[in-house]
């Protein structure tokens, strides 16, 4: 109720206005009571959670105004309510567009543009007057551009705009990329300052931290959401400075960024920083200063944060993570850190005030802050009340300002989970932290004073789903919002109201709450009405605190017949007022009020008859004692209330002795046979409790009898008196009789009693003579006897019983009879019929001796020489007790020792076997004491068994193995005392064994082993010699096709794995189910889970056993099934291991209905086929090929077989032999026989046609005359002939019609495999070639091999070698000559005198502009100057001859010179945009030209674009997998690789360690060259393979290099790359050069004589078959097909066109600003056509073509190894070839036409070259018409590039190389200086002499 009364009170103010009053008072009454609650939007109490499946959530924003939420998710936004109902979503994505494109996207233009998801970056609610509220979103895609939306409605888009300009892009624009935002407000003007992290991918210059205007600005155009003319935070290098921003967050007058990134100025670690701004008086970002935090030791990378407030005082709460100091990357260890606002403000100014004023320097003059972020800018002296007059800087402070003092702080908790959440909350003015972490559980912690943290609960959120860093407290504090990847959550930040009591309260500890206890309920300490009053709210987190309890009851128990005052004290009772008061409460009954006195409370007992009665069969009941207020229960306890008359009512035998025994006081009045509490009995005498002082008192005092006179055994059928024994029966005054009651079996016998004997307190009453009986079937019975005084019975002690027995009941001979104990006097009574009788019984005599031992029976009857098992004797009169026999029993002559325990009298003796030196036989003796020996009938015999060997002798560590152990006098012993072990594993018997052999199952083993097998005989131990048992790897299955089958059963699967042959039984299984049952039981939903468990028992278990076995390969047939099952599971069964069917394919195994053949002749069953030979048998059925192929299918005519040509869904064509088979059976005809598996069809006999012919009528001949009969015959035997070919002629014709049909079949199926292959290709290759990552050379390499490509031992790579004692010399003339270059006059002279030179060659030209480059890279600036005036010169030069041939090949230095500048500039554009798509494209082409055969001696491929290298012929070849065993540290570990069986082994050996080492750079794998490829089989197999060895094969003059194929490698086979051993031959046909390349062996090596071939022989023609030799028209076919094989070059650039036109877009995209080398470049040669009346357009074409596509690109295209550590193949080159050919031709201008004798490779790229022209015109154009004025942004890159890479240049080496052209043309370099007037003034001739002196003591003219 307190909870709701406002909405009460204005529910009645609008509906009920006569209820105001009323209500008002009420609430008034109720908020007195309660504290006031905060005010805000009402926000439902209790958890509640939304999941939203769409696409991941990335932010959370609360509403404080309408505690509304938004959610920023991938492609949608998301509005929910306070209870988390959705009011509203938006679309935001995806969105056609690409990081490397500028919006608006036209796919026009970016051709990389696709529907691209947009996640959400930013999302804040920007607060405006009145309704002018909206949402700002942020996502990734065109660029991170904003919109905003409607707060009502997000679908509703208040503002965005269509076409961006550069300074709108605000959020990074890849979903990894961190950013940020917080809103601010700067003189009315509502701003919003971003920070977002470094992106590599699209406009590059977009400052760390920038402040964006949300509306455009009324001054000048600038649009909403622009950074123009607003502050920045001005970086240096952008990639350097790499801010992951954690946060953004608004504190009084300061902005503050939290981030992590690499200490750039200190150790190049991770760190994370705090950054603050200034809000107001700060356009310019001048206050800008940063400090580091260190959170404990380790951990150094901030997650998430907050502000918050401890102790008082805001507080910056950020969950920090450990990571690796050189990564960005978290580790799972994290921790809490708290750092005040007020330290770290006090940090960030201290770094302001040492950078103003003491030049950043501290009191130890170490410098303690700097200027960060490469700005040029220093600390200084200025005055010392800088700060204070300059909160904010100015322009003449320093910035940015970073402090190399971090703020330190201790952890105040750590976890071993990642934290990805915080938020902080004050309850009570104590401080808590809510932490989320990766596995989605949210933490509660409780931060002490002291800084210290400690967790007191966990909640799970959402599991396994990270916490999202948007952890929200909803206005009232009552709640946390909490983000994960799918789901939004609303917990209560405590649940104190689910604490119904006080204990429980307390015990959770939960800082929220606390014991209100007046008020009766677990509460927060605002809610509970008197929380300032001592003991009225008791705090759960404080574990001192104590519930109220009442203490000392006084009386704790009493008599439910009495009613009394209860008092009781209670500790820490709270205070009330004077008008409040306390009542008790006795169970459910009313309550009574309570007397406070001093320190005890007082309440009446309730009245007897208002009590409860007791429990059944108790003597007493509990009930609850509560103190209350109003309906409250402050505290309880409990009292007993105990019943007397119940405690003598529930004991009948002794009440008495129960009454005045009982724990209650009770008293017993004896006369009246009353237990009561009162000390007053209605007659006397009363006898008083045990614990009472008066007497009579206790047990001893009850009148009783306690036991029997004499001995308590009574024989049955005797009469017997019996004397009972009684006490304190003198207390009974008055005569009465007594009775003695024997009760027997369920019957009182009653026998009258007299007193025969009394004394003092004791009485002897004897009871009559009687005859006792009972029927059970034991020796003795127990019956109770009591004493009757009149009706009243006298108590008896418990323990007071006649013992009945019967000597004749179990005795069955003398030795049980003898046995009994004396005391019964049962006794051997001898006659006719002996038996064991009591001895008064006995009338024909006693017998003195027994007679001796029968025995009946032994177990076993054999055993081991050694002894040692147990032989159990049975029979009669075996002893009467153990000592009889403990000497008497042998065993074939040989003792055998009686085990005590085994002893059953008379009856049973255990003896222990012992050892017999020889074998023997003999009975079994029992001797008892000095009585006669009996013997045993049968005989015991001593074996020797003996262990012969076993079968199987192997089998899998798992165990299962079927072990058959063969020997002799097996069956020695018990059978349960055989024992098989293997080593020591038991092998567990599973068959009854024989004399010959036992078998058992071997159990699993931890590893391989050999071990002896072993049987044990009880203790005899017999082990098999001549073999052991050797547990080998378990069978590995890794292929079994084909995965369907007819439900007949008996397909051959065949199975392909490795280790198969160490299973001697494989089975296939499966579990079979009725279909009606299979339905049942899915309708009821009880199908079982776990397939491998079946409860059914209609299911039933198929299995058949494998064969074929080897060591990688097996045949299993498929078990037969009923045609209305249900197949449940298949798996294989070996041994132990089990293999299920679908984890090998990915698939279930399917059975398929069973196939339906025809009979031949279905008209006419009873008669035969007829069948001409030649022709085929054609067979109608269906579903044939369900689970059948062809080459499966087996027919048979007769006793011969009919060959299946061909088999579709309906028809089975088989060619039976050319005569009549012979039938199987005694039919004359035979039948044609179809077997499928184990299905089997009798499709009817076959009568084969006769030819035999008619003869000429005997009767036409008659009436003939002879000339006739010639003509008559003539005309027959030409129509004979012409019927026999027709005949013929039909035959053949049929036949050929099959042919053609089976043809027309295989070439459909080719047809589909080729298109499915194709398809699969171009969708999987992306995902395949995209790698582990990019081997880029570093740029050292990269410069080395651009610069002197092909060269080994290039200057980059060598040292300067020279004498010590003239090294420092020639160092200093080098010096100087490194001046002299430096002047640009003597450089260009000295350029142009050695170009004039004829002996200085292209190659030196090359040479000399490389060591330049070398020599002058450290100044860029000024060998770009250099560069340009020399091609100022040549364009001079050119202009006067042909314009368009300048730059065409590189003849000059100049020419190098660019070469090299533009590979120098473009560098980073290679590794941040191109080196992608064209690693890609490399890796696509490799992957494709693999997946087809490589001539290893021509080098031409089957899949390839260069029509010169195409393989030509058709190769046959399979793909194979091979397992190589690849050693993973400690563990050898198989890995597939896939190969061909025509690879030669180098080609293999390579492909191996392409797959192994994929990803890593080239150089740093081995050598094909240096390992041997060795094929393992089994446990000792191992064959080296190679490419020539002795058993290579020679044909003629030709040497066929090996392969797979040649060496029968099966698919599947385990191979090893292992070091070649010294000495061993090289038989590769390959060479590596320096640079990557691989080529094949172009010419043959001449090896005796023979020349080596792979696939095709170099030198010849594909040779014709000599049965088409002799067919001109066919040897021209034969010509012709190889032009078939063309269409793979379309092939094969259909799958590589995506990689090309990424690499070609990635090239000349003007998406991106095009790199500013190119735009100054291009920008110069406009000038220089223009500066020499140029105006062709084409000409400047030319040039820009011949300076960068064909100098630059076209290089790196056909020589991908100059930029990636990568190796590259002729086959791969070639293929490059072609791509660079069409990039050459689209940056041509003339048309590109093409026709029928045009070059294959041109007409492949016909349809594309006119685009990819359009993209250089455009990407020419774009440069063109865009600003010029790059110059001073060139000369800043240069500068950068100089002091970037200049370290990496050798140029000592490089001075020295050059000085040895300068010493070759020494005269004329001179002469030139000299000639030069303006060299003259500069003496360089004079200072090149001086140079010359020190570097080679040349003798000179100074």
């Amino acid at each position: 109720m307190p909870a709701f009364a406002p909405l009460l009170i204005l529910l009645a103010i609008s509906w009920w206005p006569l209820t105001i009053l009323p209500l008002l008072s009420t609430a008034a009454t109720q908020s007195s009571a309660l504290a006031v609650p905060r005010a805000g939007p009402v926000v439902p109490a209790g958890p509640a959670s939304i999941s939203l499946d769409g696409t991941p959530l990335n932010h959370l924003l609360l509403d404080a105004r309408s505690g509304q939420l938004y959610v920023g998710a991938v492609n949608v936004l998301y509005h929910l309510s306070p209870d988390l109902q959705l009011l509203s979503q938006g679309r935001t994505g995806p969105k056609l567009d690409n990081p490397d494109c500028l919006p608006p996207i036209d796919p026009k233009d970016c051709t990389l543009a696709r529907e691209t998801d947009n996640t959400n970056k930013i999302l804040l609610l920007e607060e405006g007057a009145g309704q002018q509220r909206s949402l700002i979103v942020c996502g990734t895609v065109l660029q991170g551009i904003c919109e905003k939306r409607s707060l009502g409605n997000v679908s509703e888009v208040l503002y965005q705009t269509s076409n961006p300009v550069d300074t709108q892009y605000v959020a990074a624009n890849d979903p990894r990329v961190s950013t940020v935002g917080v809103l601010v407000e700067q003189k009315g003007t509502r701003l919003m300052l971003v920070g977002r992290g470094y992106t590599s991918k699209g406009p590059g210059g977009i400052p760390p931290i920038t402040t964006r205007r949300l509306a455009p600005s009324p001054h000048h155009s600038a649009p909403a959401f622009s950074h123009e003319e607003l502050g920045k935070l001005v970086v240096g290098s952008y990639s350097e400075y790499n801010n992951h921003f954690i946060t953004a967050l608004h504190h009084k007058r300061h902005v503050y960024f939290l981030f992590y990134r690499r200490d750039v100025w200190g150790k190049k670690e991770y760190r994370t920083y705090v950054s603050r701004l200034c809000v107001e008086g700060d356009p310019s970002f001048y206050s800008y200063v940063e400090v580091p935090l260190t959170c404990g030791q380790s951990y150094n990378l901030a997650q998430a944060a907050t502000l918050g407030s401890h102790r008082g005082a805001p507080a910056l709460f950020i969950a920090m993570a450990a990571g690796q100091t050189s990564a960005s990357t978290p580790t799972a260890d994290s921790a809490l850190c708290v750092y005040g606002m007020g330290q770290l403000d006090e940090a960030l100014q201290r770094a302001q005030l040492l950078c103003y004023t003491q030049e950043g320097r501290g009191a130890t003059s170490q410098e303690e802050a700097y200027i960060e972020y490469e700005v040029s800018s220093k600390c200084l002296r200025l005055p010392p009340t800088s700060v204070t007059d300059y909160p904010c800087g100015g322009e003449h402070t320093p910035s940015p300002i970073a402090s190399a003092v971090p703020l330190e702080a201790t952890p105040v908790l750590t976890r071993a989970t990642l934290l990805s959440a915080v938020a902080a909350t004050t309850e009570a003015g104590h401080t808590i932290a809510l932490l989320g972490d990766k596995t989605g559980q949210l933490h509660k912690v409780f931060v002490q004073t002291d800084g210290s943290g400690a967790l007191y609960d966990s909640v799970l959120v959402d599991e396994k789903s990270p916490v999202s860093t948007d952890l929200l407290l909803d206005p009232t504090g009552q709640s946390l919002y909490v983000l994960t990847e799918r789901k939004v959550s609303r917990l209560p930040v405590a649940e104190c109201e689910r604490r119904a009591d006080c204990h429980s309260c307390l015990q959770v500890h939960d800082p929220y709450c606390g014991w209100c206890v007046l008020e009766g309920r677990c509460t927060r300490k605002m809610e509970c009405s008197r929380h300032r009053q001592p003991h009225h709210w008791l705090w759960s987190y404080d574990r001192g605190q104590r519930c109220v309890s009442v203490q000392s009851l006084v009386p704790a128990s009493q008599s439910r017949d009495n009613q009394t005052e209860v008092s009781f004290t209670v500790a820490q009772l709270p205070a009330l007022s004077g008008n409040e008061s306390l009542s008790c409460s006795f169970g459910e009954l009313p309550p009574r009020p309570a007397v406070v006195t001093a320190s005890r409370i007082s309440c009446q007992s309730p009245a007897p008859e208002l009590l409860p009665s007791n429990p059944e069969g108790s003597d007493h009941m509990s009930l609850r004692v509560s103190l209350m207020f109003g309906s409250v229960t402050i505290s309880h306890t409990n009292m007993t209330f105990y019943d007397c008359r119940a405690v003598g009512l529930l004991n009948r035998t002794s009440p008495c002795m129960a009454c005045v025994g009982s724990r209650w006081p009770c008293h017993w009045c004896a006369l009246d046979e009353l237990c009561t509490h009162s000390k007053h009995c209605p007659r006397q005498p009363i006898i008083y409790n045990a614990g009472d002082a008066m007497t009579p008192h206790g047990v001893d005092s009850c009148p009783c009898v306690w036991g029997l006179q004499g001995s308590p055994l009574v024989p049955v059928g005797f009469d017997k008196e019996l004397f009972l024994e009684g006490r304190n029966l003198d207390m009974f005054e008055d005569e009465e009789d007594y009775t003695c009651v024997v009760y027997i079996e369920g019957k009182s016998l009653m026998l009258p009693a007299t007193l025969v004997k009394s004394e003092l307190k004791t009485h002897t009453f004897k009871c009559s003579a009687q005859q006792f009986q009972y029927s059970a079937k034991k020796l003795e019975y127990s019956a109770p006897v009591f004493l009757l005084r009149g009706q009243q019975r006298i108590d008896s002690a418990p323990h007071l019983h006649l013992k009945l027995y019967d000597c004749s009941v179990g005795q069955s001979d003398c030795s049980q009879c003898r046995a009994v104990s004396e005391e019964y006097r049962c006794v051997w009574c001898g006659g006719e019929r002996p038996s064991c009788v009591y001895s008064d019984a006995c009338a024909a005599g006693q017998e003195e001796r027994c007679p001796p031992p029968l025995i009946t029976k032994i177990d076993p009857d054999s055993g081991p020489l050694e002894g040692g098992i147990r032989v159990t004797v049975w029979g009669s009169n075996l002893g009467q007790r153990f000592e009889d026999v403990r000497t008497g029993v042998s065993v074939a002559g040989v003792s055998c020792l009686p085990l005590p325990e085994e002893y059953i009298i008379s009856t049973r003796i255990v003896c222990e076997l012992q050892p017999s030196e020889h074998p023997n036989q003999g009975p079994v003796s029992v001797t008892v004491l000095d009585a006669e020996r009996g013997q045993s009938l049968h005989s015991f015999t001593y074996q020797d068994p003996q262990l012969i060997g076993i079968v199987p002798d192997k089998g899998p560590v798992s165990g299962g193995t079927l072990l058959t152990v063969q020997g002799s006098q097996l069956l020695t012993g018990l059978k349960r005392d055989l024992k098989a072990y293997v080593g020591l594993q038991p092998c567990y018997i599973v068959d009854e064994a024989n004399d010959t052999q036992l078998v058992c199952r071997t159990s699993p083993i931890n590893q391989t082993a050999e071990l002896t097998v072993k049987v044990l005989f009880g203790k005899a131990e017999r082990t098999v010699g001549s073999v052991a048992f050797r547990y080998l790897e378990d069978p590995v299955i890794t292929d079994a096709t084909p995965a369907e089958s007819f439900y007949g059963g008996g397909r051959a699967i065949s199975v392909s794995g490795k280790n198969l042959d160490v299973v001697q039984r494989p089975m296939m299984s499966m579990w079979v189910e009725p279909v009606g049952n299979y339905l049942v039981r899915r309708k009821r939903h009880q199908l079982v889970k776990n397939p491998h468990v079946i409860f059914n028992q209609s299911v039933t278990k198929r299995q058949e056993l494998c064969t074929n076995i080897t060591y990688d390969k097996m045949t299993c047939l498929t078990p037969q099934v009923p045609p209305d099952s249900k197949v449940l599971d298949v798996w294989f069964e070996l041994d132990n291991v089990r293999v299920d069917f679908e984890s090998i394919k990915g698939k279930s195994f399917t059975y398929h209905p069973d196939p339906q053949l025809y009979k031949l002749n279905s008209d006419s069953p009873d008669q035969p086929y007829r069948f001409k030979p030649g022709g085929v048998i054609a067979v109608e059925g269906k579903g044939l090929t369900l689970a059948m192929t062809r080459e499966e299918v087996v027919a048979r005519l007769g006793n011969k077989k009919c060959e299946v040509k061909t088999l579709d869904s309906t028809h089975l064509y088989c060619e039976p032999p050319e005569e009549q088979p012979l039938s199987t059976d005694e039919l004359e005809m035979p039948s044609l026989l179809v077997m499928m598996g184990k299905l089997e069809f009798d499709l009817g006999p076959v009568q084969y046609d006769s030819d035999i012919l008619s003869s000429v009528p005997l009767a036409a001949q008659v009436g003939l005359a002879a000339g006739a009969a010639v003509v008559v015959l003539v005309v027959l035997v030409i129509i004979l002939m012409y019927r026999r070919k027709s005949k013929q002629a039909l035959r053949d014709y049929k036949k050929v019609l099959v042919q053609l049909e089976t043809l027309e079949i295989n070439v459909g199926d080719q047809c589909r495999k080729e298109f499915t292959d194709l398809m699969t290709e171009m969708m999987d290759l992306s995902s395949d070639v995209g790698g582990p990552g990019i081997p880029l050379l570093d740029y050292r390499t990269y410069a080395e091999r651009i610069f002197f490509p092909g060269q080994r031992g290039a200057p980059l790579s060598q040292n300067l070698d020279l004498p010590d004692s003239r090294r420092q010399t020639v160092v200093q003339g080098l010096g100087q000559l490194n001046n002299l270059l430096n002047n640009r006059l003597f450089l260009i002279r000295f350029i142009h005198t050695l170009e004039a030179q004829q002996s200085f060659s292209q190659r030196d030209r090359g040479y000399v502009a490389s060591l330049l480059t070398m020599a002058l890279h450290d100044k860029l600036e000024y060998f770009t100057d250099v560069m340009k005036t020399l091609l100022g010169d040549l364009v001079q030069q050119y202009v006067a001859k042909n314009p368009k041939l300048m730059l065409r090949r590189t003849e000059t230095v100049v020419e190098k010179m660019l070469t090299n500048w533009m590979s120098i500039c473009l560098y980073s554009f290679l590794k941040e945009v191109a080196g992608e798509p064209l690693y890609m494209l490399y890796r696509a082409i490799k992957y494709q030209v693999d997946k087809g055969p490589v001539d290893a001696v021509t080098g031409k491929a089957k899949r390839t674009l260069n029509d010169s290298h195409l393989l030509r012929e058709d190769i046959d070849y399979c793909s194979m997998t091979l397992n190589v065993l690849v050693k993973s540290g400690v563990e050898v570990q198989p890995f597939p690789v896939k190969v061909l069986d025509t690879d030669t082994i180098t080609q293999v050996k390579d492909k191996i360690l392409d797959q192994i080492y994929k990803g890593a750079p080239f150089s740093q794998r081995p050598s094909a060259n240096s390992l041997d490829l060795e094929w393992r089989s089994g446990q000792a197999g191992h064959l080296t393979l190679s490419d020539d060895d002795v058993t290579a094969v020679v044909q003629g003059r030709w040497k066929k290099i090996n392969t797979l194929q040649h060496y029968k490698v099966p698919d599947g086979a385990t191979v090893a790359l292992i070091p070649r051993c010294q000495g061993s031959v090289v038989s590769g046909v390959n060479q590596v050069f320096q640079t990557g390349e691989k080529t094949p062996m172009l010419e043959v090596e001449e090896e005796e004589g023979l020349r080596l071939w792979h696939l095709v022989k170099s030198s010849e023609d594909p040779e014709i078959p000599k049965h088409r030799k002799s067919s001109m028209r066919e040897r021209e076919r034969a010509k012709a097909i190889p032009e078939i094989y063309l269409t793979r070059l379309l092939s094969m650039k259909g799958t590589l066109q995506k990689f090309v036109d990424d690499v070609f877009v990635a090239i000349l995209s003007t998406k991106r600003p095009p790199p500013i080398a190119v735009r100054f470049f291009f920008d110069f040669l406009d000038d220089m056509a223009e500066k020499h009346g140029i105006d062709d357009p084409e000409t400047v074409h030319i040039w820009k073509t011949n300076s960068l596509p064909l100098r630059f690109w076209v290089n790196i295209l056909k020589n991908p190894q100059f930029v990636f550590d990568i190796q590259v193949t002729d086959s791969v080159d070639a293929v490059l070839s072609v791509i660079a050919q069409t990039f050459i031709d689209s940056c041509t201008t003339s048309e590109h036409k093409v026709g029928r004798d045009s070059p294959v490779n041109k007409l492949l790229y016909a349809r594309e070259i006119p685009r990819y022209k359009e993209l250089v015109e455009r990407y020419y154009s774009d440069i063109h018409n865009a600003v010029s004025g790059c110059y001073q942004e060139m000369n800043s890159t240069l500068t950068e590039l100089s002091g970037s890479f200049a370290s990496e240049m050798n140029s000592l080496v490089a001075l020295h190389e050059l000085y040895k052209y300068i010493n070759k043309y020494y005269d004329q370099v001179i002469m030139s200086l000299e000639e030069d007037p303006t060299g003259q003034k500069m003496q360089l001739a004079y200072r090149l002499q001086q140079v010359a002196a020190l570097v080679e003591n040349k003798v000179t003219d100074l």
